[in-house]
């Protein structure tokens, strides 16, 4: 199939590959980067040859990776991206020179010229924007403080791939008059600051108004042919300025993170960024020339581990000398020590500038695509090694549960037991208090908190916390297993104690109820009560009105309590529906249903 035969038929055959292989290898817990990669291969000229135009399609396709940066960027407000400068251009140099002397290095001491070695390394340096953001969504990191630090270096990444185009020019062009050559460089450079101002001005000044106008129009379809425009336009003004249409997509993004239509904007794009995204990976997939990898396995292969080793060593030590600890650094020298897109167009330029022939453009595309897909088997790879490894947990500075004695044993300090234990504290009751979670008891500490290390779950804990002589025990833990455990050990151990749990939900409560536990409460129960009576008064309800309203709901929830207990979930689900002879009392507003709560 040719490239002109380009059709639908291709396209169903993209589409029905990444349908197979995507929910395949994220059941094989693989992830779905990983799944569109081996559909790629699958479907390209180096496997079934169903498709023979992977390059065609890559060009398309990095819309995908265009539309994800604008999205990105409505996320990230122009103050916030402000407090991430540091970070951006701090860390991300700093990681960038780096690994790029380590890689260059690596590649002369292997024999390799020095231009080629260090086009070679700063196309490798450059991680993938697609495959790390695709993973740092998955986990649900794109938020948390590392997340941000990982954007951070991806931002000043995108920002070098300017600089690396033109000293791969540069290199080019040795031949000619050494002015000619500074002044074309100069005059690149001044071309992108001066393209980058005009769209930060643009965006600045026209893009609300823009949207405001487009929006009076009342057409839906409208709005978002006019987000595709600004985001597809910002991307193709900074390609022609020089600058990377990804950066042009994020600039755009942030510029419109503070508008009225952001989240309007971000609904419209999500769908096509998404199969963009898809399609992005699906080539690169394609492109990865297995003849090359065959002919020049040890090349190949060689150049993934010696790149991949050589680029997690700059990136963890960075890591670490920014104070980040190991398990951090750890994580992030996973995220990064691959190639990314960028390298291709870096790589290409390099072909048209004469510092690359074609067996080398190959075999580094090649080195680049491989490392894109051990990228996902690796995260899992540490994911389970974490996981069977022992915790080492740091107890500088904390107190372990040794020879406490207390009127009251209170078992976790989250949000319920701190707001709980305040009652007693007013009344100077004598409480001791265990926990396993050491940055809670930090935090505790600095509020004046005096929180001990245990685990509630073990009974030479629950010993040495003195749950013998307390009169009283409080199981706070939001673990409802956990919770279950301690009360089992505290009834056989401890059986002249009084126990007072923390209950999940209902469930969790005819659980401990049928334990015997004196007294058990849902964590969110009364507040919901207290809520729902402060909407009634809201709504012009008397005081008198409300409170009976919500008795009723504590009384019909009792009975139902009590009816589950007798006669099993079935008999409580049958009350519910008004099928027993117990009369339920009349609702105070009419609903659907009265059965929301059957869960709670």
């Amino acid at each position: 199939m040719g490239a002109s035969e380009f059709s639908l038929v291709q396209a169903v055959v993209l589409l029905g590959a990444a349908t197979i292989a995507v929910p395949l290898f994220r059941r094989l817990g693989l992830g779905s980067v990983l799944g569109y990669l081996a559909a790629g291969l699958a479907v390209g000229p180096f496997g079934f040859g169903l498709i023979n135009n992977p390059e065609t399609l890559l060009h398309t396709a990095e819309l995908g990776v265009v539309m994800f940066l604008f999205i990105i960027g409505l996320e990230m407000r122009p103050s916030k991206l402000w407090t991430l400068r540091r970070q951006i251009f701090g860390l991300g140099a700093a990681q960038v020179v780096t690994c790029g002397t380590l890689l260059t290095l690596a590649a002369m001491a292997a024999g390799v010229s020095f231009p080629v070695a260090a086009v070679g390394a700063m196309g490798f340096v450059l991680s993938s924007t697609a495959v790390i953001m695709q993973l740092l969504k998955e986990q649900g990191d794109t938020s948390s403080p590392e997340g941000q630090r990982s954007i951070s270096i991806l931002l000043f990444e995108d920002l070098a791939i300017v600089p690396l185009l033109a000293l791969v020019a540069l290199w080019g062009s040795l031949a000619s008059p050494i002015g000619a050559n500074n002044e074309s460089v100069w005059q690149a450079a001044a071309i992108a600051v001066a393209g980058f101002a005009a769209l930060l001005m643009a965006g600045h000044w026209l893009l609300d108004p823009f949207f405001k106008i487009i929006a009076r129009s009342g057409a839906r379809e409208v709005l978002t042919a006019a987000a595709l425009l600004v985001v597809l336009g910002s991307a193709v003004f900074m390609e022609s300025v020089g600058l990377s249409m990804a950066m042009g997509a994020f600039v755009a993004g942030v510029l419109l993170a503070e508008s009225n239509f952001r989240h309007q904007l971000e609904a419209d794009i999500e769908p096509f960024r998404g199969i963009l995204l898809g399609l992005f990976f699906l080539s690169v997939g394609m492109s990865l020339n297995l003849q090359i990898v065959a002919d020049e396995w040890r090349m190949v292969l060689g150049g993934v581990v010696t790149f991949m080793l050589v680029k997690a060593l700059g990136i963890y030590a960075i890591a670490r000398l920014t104070g980040s600890a190991h398990s951090t650094a750890m994580s992030r020298t996973v995220l990064f020590a691959q190639g990314g897109e960028f390298a291709f167009v870096l790589y290409a330029a390099a072909m048209a500038a004469g510092i690359f022939d074609l067996r080398a453009s190959a075999i580094m595309s090649a080195i680049v695509i491989l490392s894109m897909a051990l990228t996902p088997i690796l995260l899992i790879a540490q994911a389970q090694m974490r996981k069977r490894a022992p915790v080492a947990i740091d107890l500088d500075g904390v107190d372990k549960a040794e020879g406490l004695r207390g009127q009251v044993l209170v078992i976790g300090f989250g949000r319920f037991a701190q707001v709980a234990s305040q009652a007693l504290l007013a009344r100077r009751v004598e409480i001791s208090v265990i926990e396993n979670d050491v940055k809670m008891i930090r935090a505790a500490a600095n509020f004046g908190f005096k929180i001990h290390y245990g685990d509630g779950t073990r009974l030479d804990v629950l010993r040495a916390s003195g749950a013998e002589t307390a009169e009283v025990i409080l199981v706070c833990v939001d673990d409802p297993e956990a919770a279950d455990h301690i009360v089992e050990l505290c009834q056989a151990e401890f059986p002249m104690t009084t126990l007072y749990v923390r209950s999940f939900d209902r469930g969790h409560s005819l659980r401990l109820i049928n334990a015997g536990v004196g007294f058990q409460i849902r964590e969110t129960f009364e507040s919901a009560l207290v809520f729902g009576q402060a909407v009634l008064t809201e709504l012009g309800f008397d005081e008198d009105q409300a409170r009976g309203a919500i008795e009723e709901v504590r009384e019909r929830d009792k009975e139902r309590l009590e009816l589950e207990l007798i006669g099993g979930l079935e008999g409580g689900r049958k009350m519910i529906r008004g099928n027993t002879e117990t009369p339920e009392p009349a609702p105070l507003f009419k609903t659907r249903s009265n059965s929301a709560d059957i869960g709670t």
